[in-house]
């Protein structure tokens, strides 16, 4: 089940809040002593995190399939999308905030209201390493107020009666984000040294891809090596954009010119990367893009502007 993006939390006795993890999305599933995690589009994720594995373990369930989110924290304990791509996570915590639960020794709880399925999800992580994300207590202002000066990623809205409607997004689940970075497609980049100099990405409206700019910033040479193989065999020979070029101009953040687009390397749109920026220009384009990481928890055609 995925949330609808909003900019501002709705009100109302029928709305409950809790924190928008910044994270990796994923489902634990334990049958008997074996735990599989999955990520979003059921890609099998367990060896890259035997901790959140090993934790989910030992919930207290013969079996068990919970929905939540991986996080890795800092030094400071505060969630790091970026530090989920460090090859170790030497001085790092891997911790599972689980939000959900599906199913619960054969039972389907799906068509369960959300408040019930919390209840049992209480029980069946209490006092085990697996952590509970809680619903935020004040009204809505005040946890979007406290959640900004905490620097956290944003806010979920859930309906307390809604039932759990998986592979679609529902406007029972309505996210707020407060830091300004999303997803985008990967859809060429612009050749540089080794590999790359820029990475260009967008979103898809409808059925078609719209550039969004390029992302230059935020690769240290061992990420930018990473990047690199990980788009390697996509290379294409058409644009994959309809929107390029979109100006006369070429300069940073300002549109791709004709002449530029002859310098480019087209990909096939398969790789989603997540980008902080500063804010959208008027044309549509990312200013002062950076890019956090690779997402392999996220398919391409449900990567909107948000």
């Amino acid at each position: 089940m995925m949330a609808v993006s909003a900019k501002t939390l709705p009100t109302g006795p029928e709305w409950s809040y809790e924190v928008k993890w910044d994270g990796y999305r994923a489902q634990a599933v334990k049958e008997g002593g074996s735990v599989l995690l999955a990520s979003r589009n059921l890609k099998n994720i367990t060896r890259q995190y035997p901790a959140v594995a090993q934790a989910a373990a030992k919930v207290h369930a013969k079996s068990a399939l919970i929905d939540g989110e991986i996080v890795v924290l800092d030094a400071e304990g505060r969630p790091s999308f970026q530090a989920l791509h460090h090859s170790t996570f030497d001085g790092l915590s891997v911790v599972y905030y689980a939000f959900d639960l599906l199913h619960l020794d054969g039972r389907d709880l799906t068509r369960t209201p959300l408040e019930e399925r919390r209840a049992a999800l209480a029980r069946v992580v209490g006092k085990t390493d697996v952590l509970l994300s809680d619903p935020l207590p004040g009204t809505a202002d005040q946890i979007a107020g406290a959640v900004r000066d905490l620097g956290l990623e944003g806010v979920v809205a859930k309906r307390r009666r809604s039932t759990y409607t998986a592979g679609r997004r529902s406007d029972s689940w309505v996210k707020v984000r407060f830091a300004k970075h999303q997803e985008f497609v990967i859809g060429g980049y612009k050749p540089g040294g080794a590999n790359f100099d820029s990475l260009l990405v967008g979103y898809y409206d409808g059925s078609k891809l719209m550039a969004a700019g390029k992302v230059r910033s935020g690769f240290t040479p061992h990420l930018r090596a990473q990047v690199f193989e990980a788009i390697d065999g996509l290379q294409t020979t058409r644009c994959p954009f309809a929107n390029l070029p979109s100006t006369r101009s070429g300069h940073w953040g300002e549109g791709i010119s004709a002449e530029e687009m002859t310098q480019l390397v087209w990909l096939k749109p398969r790789r989603v990367a997540e980008v902080s920026f500063a804010e959208w220009t008027r044309d549509g384009s990312l200013r002062h893009a950076s890019f956090l990481g690779l997402r392999d928890d996220k398919p391409p055609r449900d990567v909107h502007r948000e």
